[in-house]
């Protein structure tokens, strides 16, 4: 076991937390669970517990501590200024260090279907991903969780192992569950927003009452990048009216995945205009990090649109439709 007292050096640090709680609001993963542990806060606490010897470190702890978006929302509202991320990363190497086994939110590679193609090696923004020994490896250290390297992979072999709401399924299943709420007939279209721009905004917004609407729900997609094309059409498919995609500014993203997103949505609009179906259905829209009133902005004019075009026609396939 690694020596703790590494750690030491940031114990003033975690000293500075007043346990405001300001952090919540900006914390996705929070947001999605409603636990202490997985709020900054709560992590901050588990490592002053551990530097204070009343907890052993354990693969729990270290799970936790790697269960994070990278979005850094919860440093920049600091009221005390705990430099959080530059605390959990040390933490992090020592956890690593220590041996314990890590998965969190980082990405992972099935070598049973990997292609061995590198796409996702190449495309990384942060260096995370290798090619070693025959098999793409990921630095646990460095994967900054923005899942971008979901939709590059060919044969569907990236995951994350804990999405909290972010993975394509659980998308889905949140999409279903707006559109055929029996208690929601005004239910029209799903907003897909990014964690580090949109959302920390948005989440303050809500609680006035022009945000709220029972026409659209706004689901978080950590980084824009991962948003996989068959979500979109898949989301359509069970009964939008239409998607919007918010995505940062392209020279504020820091993982490249806004103009990814905006290539895969432009070439996915070509092929429901072949199809004939109106490619105003499905558009992306930029959104400075926490612009709500840039976010209200668009999506009323994006709402005014859909309801124009009205509902899908029953009969109408979308691409990859098996009806």
């Amino acid at each position: 076991m690694t020596d703790i007292s590494k750690l030491e050096k940031w114990r003033s640090a975690l000293s500075k937390c007043i346990r405001c709680g300001y952090c919540y609001d900006q914390c996705p993963i929070y947001k999605e669970t409603g636990w202490e542990v997985d709020s900054p806060r709560g992590k901050l606490i588990l490592l002053y517990g551990m530097l204070s010897g009343e907890i052993e470190p354990s693969d729990y702890i270290a799970n936790k501590l790697f269960e994070c978006f990278h979005c850094n929302r919860c440093q920049k509202a600091c009221a005390s200024g705990v430099p959080i991320q530059d605390v959990y990363n040390e933490a992090r190497a020592f956890l690593i260090e220590s041996g314990f086994d890590v998965v969190g939110t980082t990405s992972l590679t099935d070598h049973d279907v990997c292609a061995k193609c590198l796409n996702c090696v190449r495309m990384c923004e942060h260096e995370a991903r290798t090619f070693k020994d025959g098999k793409v490896v990921t630095d646990v250290l460095k994967c900054q969780s923005c899942g971008s390297c979901f939709d590059i992979c060919p044969e569907c072999g990236v995951t994350i192992g804990r999405g909290f709401g972010t993975n394509p399924n659980e998308l889905l299943d949140k999409v279903d569950a707006f559109l055929h709420d029996s208690n929601n007939p005004e239910a029209k279209a799903i907003v897909f927003s990014c964690g580090y721009s949109s959302y920390p905004g948005l989440k303050h917004a809500q609680f006035d009452d022009f945000v709220i609407s029972k026409e659209f729900e706004i689901l978080v997609t950590a980084c824009s990048g991962r948003l996989k094309s068959h979500t979109v059409l898949e989301t359509l498919e069970r009964g939008a009216w239409g998607v919007l995609i918010c995505c940062c500014p392209e020279d504020e993203c820091e993982h490249g995945g806004s103009p990814r997103v905006k290539e895969r949505m432009k070439n996915l609009t070509k092929i429901l205009e072949r199809i004939e179906i109106d490619p105003k259905r499905v558009q992306v829209v930029e959104v400075p990090q926490g612009n709500e009133a840039k976010f209200v902005e668009s999506t009323d004019k994006f709402m005014e649109e859909v309801r124009a075009l009205g509902p899908l026609a029953p009969e109408t396939e979308t691409a990859g439709s098996k009806k």
